[in-house]
C-alpha cells in the first residue's frame, strides 16, 4: 500500500476507550498511523475532513484468473454456497462446534440438494492469523455433509472469489466474514459473540441474534474485562463452549436460520427490510442500551425506535 494520501481516514472506533483494550484493534490502528501519512488531514468516518457522504458502496473487482478459479472449483449448474466456520480468535469456544455446523450444513443440504458448500478459512501456519478450527473437524465435515469442498488454505483473493461466485456466505462474526458485502453476497450470520456485525455496504443480510436471556453475547464493551460465560463441557462433547455458540442454541436458532437463507438466496429479503428488522433485535440483545450499538456510518441510528 502507498504510504502518502491527501487525506487519511480512521474508523470512528479508534477513539473510543473500549475498543483500545482489545490488543488486535490497538495494534493495527497503531501500524496504520505509523504507516500512512497524510498531505492534507487526517478525519473520522463519517466527518469532515475531507467531505464525507455516506452510504457509499465498495466493491472489490477480482481478477479475471480469479473469477476463473472459482468457476472451475464449482460444478456447473450447482449452487454455491460459502462457509466460514470460524475466525482467527484464540478462543475455540467463541465458534460453533463441528457438531453444529453438521446441524446447519446438514439442514441446508437438505433443502437445497443441488447446492455444493464451498468450506473456506485457513489452517496452514505461517505466522498470520488461522482459522481455528481443525483439519480433523473440516475432514469430518467434508464426509458427513453432501456437496463439500474443501476450499482451505487456498489463496486470499481465490477465497474471496469463490465467496463472489456463491449465493450466500454462513459464517460467525469474523473479520473475513466483512468481504461479502464488498463482491455483493448476502451474508447469513451466527452472531452472538463478542461483537455485533456493524458493516452491510448496501447487501442484504441477517444476523441471527441468540435469546439474551438464555444466551448472552456482545462482550465487547460494557463487561470490559469480564468474558462471555462458557459451558466447561458442551452437550455435544467438543468441550467448552459459550453459551451463544452452544449446540442447543444453534439447534433452537435452525428454523430461523433456514427461512433467512431461502429469503436471502432467492432475492426476498432487499437491504433496506434487512437493516430495519436487525438494529431493532440488536436493541433488545443490549437490554436497550442504545449507547453499545455502533455501525459503520452510524446508519444503525436512523433504524432504532
Amino acid at each position: 500500500m502507498p504510504r502518502h494520501w491527501d487525506y487519511v481516514v480512521q474508523n470512528h472506533r479508534v477513539r473510543e476507550a473500549p475498543h483500545d483494550r482489545f490488543a488486535g484493534f490497538r495494534a493495527f490502528f497503531q501500524a496504520a498511523s505509523a504507516h500512512f501519512q497524510a498531505r492534507l488531514g487526517v478525519g473520522l468516518t463519517g466527518s469532515s475532513p475531507p467531505e464525507y457522504r455516506a452510504h457509499e458502496q465498495l466493491r472489490l473487482e477480482l481478477p479475471a484468473a480469479v473469477r476463473s478459479a472459482a468457476r472451475a472449483t464449482i460444478p456447473a449448474g450447482r449452487r454455491a454456497i460459502a462457509v466460514v466456520l470460524a475466525g482467527s480468535s484464540a478462543s475455540r469456544h467463541l465458534y460453533p462446534s463441528t457438531a453444529s455446523w453438521e446441524l446447519v450444513l446438514g439442514a441446508l443440504a437438505r433443502r437445497y440438494p443441488d447446492s455444493v458448500f464451498c468450506l473456506v478459512g485457513k489452517l496452514r501456519e505461517d505466522g498470520r492469523t488461522t482459522s481455528r478450527v481443525s483439519r480433523a473437524a473440516v475432514e469430518r465435515l467434508l464426509r458427513r455433509i453432501p456437496g463439500a469442498i474443501d476450499c482451505f488454505d487456498r489463496p486470499l483473493l481465490e477465497q474471496v472469489g469463490l465467496v463472489e461466485a456463491s449465493g450466500l456466505l454462513v459464517s460467525p462474526h469474523t473479520g473475513f466474514s466483512f468481504l461479502a458485502s464488498t463482491v455483493g453476497t448476502p451474508w447469513l450470520c451466527l452472531s452472538g459473540g463478542n461483537w455485533h456485525e456493524y458493516f452491510f455496504n448496501g447487501v442484504p443480510f441477517h444476523s441471527l441474534l441468540p435469546d439474551p436471556r438464555r444466551y448472552p453475547s456482545f462482550a465487547w464493551g460494557e463487561l470490559g474485562s469480564k468474558p462471555l460465560p462458557v459451558i466447561d463441557a458442551d452437550e455435544d462433547g467438543e468441550g467448552p463452549r459459550t453459551p451463544s455458540m452452544s449446540v442447543a442454541r444453534v439447534r433452537e436458532d435452525l428454523p430461523e436460520l433456514l427461512e433467512a437463507a431461502e429469503l436471502l438466496l432467492e432475492g426476498r429479503l432487499s437491504y433496506e427490510q434487512a437493516l430495519a428488522a436487525y438494529f431493532p433485535r440488536l436493541l433488545s440483545a443490549y437490554g436497550g442500551d442504545r449507547s453499545r450499538i455502533f455501525s459503520f456510518d452510524q446508519i444503525h441510528q436512523h433504524y432504532l425506535p
